[in-house]
């Protein structure tokens, strides 16, 4: 652990004292999320109560600066936030809350990087579908005083990959302790968190969301990069969903979205996930561009055809194959029914973007 971040040095059994405070019967906290200007970082505040929430619907519409996070000019900076999913707090306890909104603009307009509005749209328009996601998140742990690896060589690098994924041992795994507080806080939070692992190159973790039907794949995927950051926090370091945190012979970062619709669960299923993967080969390049924040940029640099990606020029498709666009589980090919596994989403996307698509692209057969 760093001790030269603030925050380490702040004494938490001192906070703890406050925090173990008996909540007040009539007041609730409700700290509102909600994703700024680049598309990639949460930012919150929070709102004091005097009832307990139920539904977001009962939630007020708030407001905030747009000029400080990169969405608006200072001469007309006013952005509402308007509450679309309620979690547990798990940082506060008791009543409190986390709420995920909406942004709109001044004009009630949604934001540029408000996906989440035609993302709902889309998913009510294929409701009768049922379409299911299950989201891997891959992040990567670094010291926050040189935004290196966690616990790498200061000059020097750790030995190759392989002893890494899924391993055991302080000399193969770092940052366990952050990964055990993330998933214990996402399941007291009610968000739909799978499971977690160590990945394959030292530092990294992952862990999966789902599985969700329609927009609350979104809603829970930021949340839980909500509680991944605050637990970091607590801990003085840093989380990065670079795809590609280190050049060279490291795997990079992605965001692999498992993707079924209730014919493709069905009977005979295989046929519709064919179906479905013959269009999205199609709109490949629509799919790229929408699948990373800078349009296919930071992807470029890990969708190399290398350490389990498929290239990003061309798409691919295969069975149990880790270097292929898409990729059909073994196990689905043999049942005959099931889901597929797309593997172009990076680690930082957002994904009311990818769920959106997947959607557009199968379902109603619109990349517009």
């Amino acid at each position: 652990m760093n001790f030269g971040i603030p925050n380490t040095h702040m004494d938490k059994l001192v906070l703890q004292r406050y925090l173990d405070l008996k909540q007040t019967t009539d007041k609730v906290q409700c700290e509102y999320l909600w994703i700024d200007g680049t598309g990639e970082a949460v930012r919150t505040k929070c709102k004091t109560l005097d009832f307990d929430p139920k539904s977001p619907s009962e939630l007020p519409v708030w407001n905030y600066d747009g000029s400080s996070t990169f969405q608006a000019e200072g001469s007309n900076s006013d952005m509402y936030i308007t509450p679309r999913a309620i979690f547990r707090d798990p940082f506060r306890g008791g009543k409190n809350k986390l709420v995920m909104c909406d942004v709109f603009k001044y004009n009630k307009q949604p934001a540029e990087t408000n996906k989440r509005h035609s993302c709902n749209e889309v998913m009510e328009k294929a409701k009768d579908h049922h379409p299911w996601f299950g989201i891997e998140q891959e992040y990567t742990l670094l010291d926050a005083s040189d935004d290196h690896p966690l616990g790498w060589p200061k000059h020097g690098f750790p030995g190759p990959q392989g002893p890494y994924y899924c391993g055991v041992g302080a000399n193969r795994v770092y940052g366990r302790d952050i990964a055990e507080a993330h998933y214990k806080a996402c399941l007291y939070a009610g968000v739909k968190i799978a499971g977690c692992n160590a990945e394959v190159m030292p530092a990294q973790w992952e862990f999966q969301i789902g599985p969700c039907e329609g927009i609350e794949a979104g809603d829970h995927l930021w949340v839980a990069r909500y509680i991944l950051h605050r637990v970091a926090e607590d801990f003085g370091v840093v989380v990065t969903l670079d795809p590609k945190p280190v050049e060279g012979d490291w795997n990079g970062a992605g965001a692999h979205t498992n993707y079924s619709t209730e014919n493709m669960r069905g009977k005979n299923g295989i046929k519709h996930i064919e179906e479905a993967i013959e269009k999205l080969s199609n709109q490949h390049s629509k799919h790229i561009e929408a699948y990373d924040p800078r349009k296919g940029a930071d992807n470029k640099r890990r969708l190399t055809g290398r350490h389990e990606t498929s290239s990003i020029f061309d798409f691919s498709a295969g069975v149990a194959n880790r270097g292929a666009s898409v990729r059909i589980p073994r196990q689905v090919a043999e049942d005959g029914y099931g889901y597929l596994e797309d593997r172009r989403p990076s680690s930082n996307c957002d994904p009311y973007c990818v769920t959106e698509l997947l959607v557009r692209t199968t379902v109603i057969g619109s990349d517009k």
